[in-house]
């Protein structure tokens, strides 16, 4: 068990196309994992043993009768509990979906499906993915492998602390202002936020619809090209999805060479705010680039200044319309005011909503709604949108003087549990460097570099590309991976958590 759960998801990838190690075997061994450590983690808010091992068995059998099967074929994969599954629960980490269990899937969940892909189970995360440290679940937060006693990053800290735990070889997280990438960085693990719309957004449960983006949560590089090779492309579903090709994103992992390659260092990333030791990493992985061959500029944009206000307020904003599905009346929990004998549609839904949905959210919903309204659009939602225009140019300026940019992911390591609870604004901040991203729907890949001195956790390095440019994150930060374990004898960062038995 040990050394299936210890393998990149590309070697036992190879291990199950050979039948040295079969479906069934990698299943139950992340599935007796799961049972042995998620009791302190966290991770899973479902899991589904029995559905997982009946898509193996079937995978397996296929496997011995000679079938063209899919590269993934029988690799085991957890969801983020915002994705819609059929026949398994999705609660969004809210109470007012508790139970909930959708009649049809998403259409990622349909193509990991069609590839055979058992689904070990849904993965916790902060309420409708509001929050940055996956505290802000009604079923209790999930804790950081590299230490219990710390945040795994958020919204999507389920997924990354259960590839960081070996709970899970490959996760399926999504990422609306860094909620894929944050918690890499807080976890040591790879995560990908495809160009807007590479990836379908049809059946995830909408957050942000601008801004949402499902995409990898791995242990190495290639795992998460494999990963989104797979479940990206078009869907004529999605309104918002990309009619393109996904880029070459496998190749460009394997290819992995920097030189000759622009990259940008951006100004307004970095500095001030940033923790000594996260600073410290990525001065040094940048000079690993530099040796490598590539040629390093700093670039100034100006309008990422503004990024995080501009966030929240159209994010709120965003919410406040989406969520004003969740009514009490066509699905997702019903309470009734107390002390009415009779109440009237509109004293059920503010009751149900009032139970339902938790603080964090309702905070949310209560911002988007005041900048929505009547009087006050033009000067903060209107004003928002302009700056994120504003955004969008200082990215093609950066990008006309460098193929790729970067900075440090996530302005610290992973914070104590409990820290920042009570101060929303100190962890809106920890998204300070993911945020532009989004707003201008260019794709980003967080890769860990090593462990601060101060606290010996994870630091993530972000790469940030074009539009549609997607391989040039992977060839990046594949070279960058590649140098990194030379430095560091082979060892994987994303593969060393401080679990008891993990070393």
């Amino acid at each position: 068990m040990t050394d299936i759960i210890r393998m990149t998801a590309a070697d036992l990838a190879a291990k199950l196309d050979s039948r040295e190690v079969s479906s069934v075997e990698a299943t139950e061994a992340y599935l007796d994992r799961i049972a042995q450590v998620d009791g302190d983690v966290h991770a899973f808010l479902h899991v589904d043993n029995d559905g997982a091992l009946s898509v193996a068995a079937s995978v397996d059998d296929r496997r011995g009768k000679g079938e063209d099967l899919h590269p993934l074929a029988g690799m085991p994969i957890a969801i983020k509990d915002i994705v819609a599954t059929k026949g398994l629960p999705t609660t969004c980490g809210s109470k007012i979906l508790s139970g909930w269990i959708p009649p049809y899937d998403a259409t990622i969940i349909s193509r990991i499906r069609a590839a055979g892909l058992p689904i070990l189970g849904k993965t916790n995360m902060d309420e409708f993915a509001m929050g940055s440290s996956t505290e802000h679940s009604a079923y209790g937060p999930t804790r950081n492998p590299w230490d219990l006693d710390r945040i795994p990053g958020g919204s999507g800290g389920g997924s990354a602390a259960a590839v960081a735990a070996y709970e899970a070889p490959l996760a399926v997280g999504t990422d609306t202002g860094g909620s894929i990438r944050q918690p890499g960085s807080m976890t040591g693990t790879v995560g990908v936020k495809p160009t807007y719309g590479g990836v379908s957004r049809y059946g995830l449960v909408a957050m942000a619809s601008s801004l949402d983006q499902a995409g990898p949560v791995t242990r190495t590089v290639l795992d998460a090209a494999l990963l989104h090779e797979l479940i990206g492309g078009h869907d004529p579903l999605d309104s918002t999805s990309l009619d393109a090709p996904v880029p070459a994103v496998v190749a460009a992992a394997r290819k992995a060479d920097v030189k000759g390659l622009k990259i940008g260092v951006v100004k307004e990333l970095g500095g001030e705010g940033f923790q000594a030791g996260v600073s410290e990493r990525f001065n040094e992985a940048v000079e690993l680039l530099t040796r490598a061959g590539a040629e390093v500029v700093e670039v100034s944009c100006p309008s990422f200044d503004y990024a995080l206000a501009a966030y929240y307020l159209v994010m709120p904003s965003e919410v406040s319309s989406n969520l004003a599905k969740f009514d009490a009346m066509r699905y997702g929990v019903r309470v009734g005011p107390d002390g009415v004998a009779s109440p009237d549609a509109e004293q059920v839904m503010a009751a149900s909503r009032d139970a339902g949905f938790g603080d964090e959210v309702k905070r949310r919903i209560i911002l988007g709604t005041y900048a929505l309204s009547s009087g006050y659009y033009d000067a903060y939602y209107g004003s928002a949108q302009k700056v994120r225009t504003l955004i969008a140019r200082d990215f093609a300026a950066a990008f006309d003087k460098a193929d790729v940019l970067v900075s440090p992911t996530s302005p610290t390591t992973a914070f104590p549990l409990g820290d920042k609870l009570d101060d929303p604004l100190a962890m809106y901040l920890q998204d300070v460097a993911t945020i532009p991203a989004n707003l201008a729907g260019v794709p980003g890949l967080s890769l860990p570099v090593g462990l601060a001195a101060e606290d010996g956790l994870p630091v993530g390095f972000q790469f940030l590309a074009p539009a549609k440019a997607d391989d040039r994150l992977y060839n990046a930060a594949a070279a960058l991976e590649a140098l990194l374990e030379d430095k560091w004898g082979g060892a994987l960062l994303g593969q060393a958590p401080i679990l008891e038995g993990a070393r």
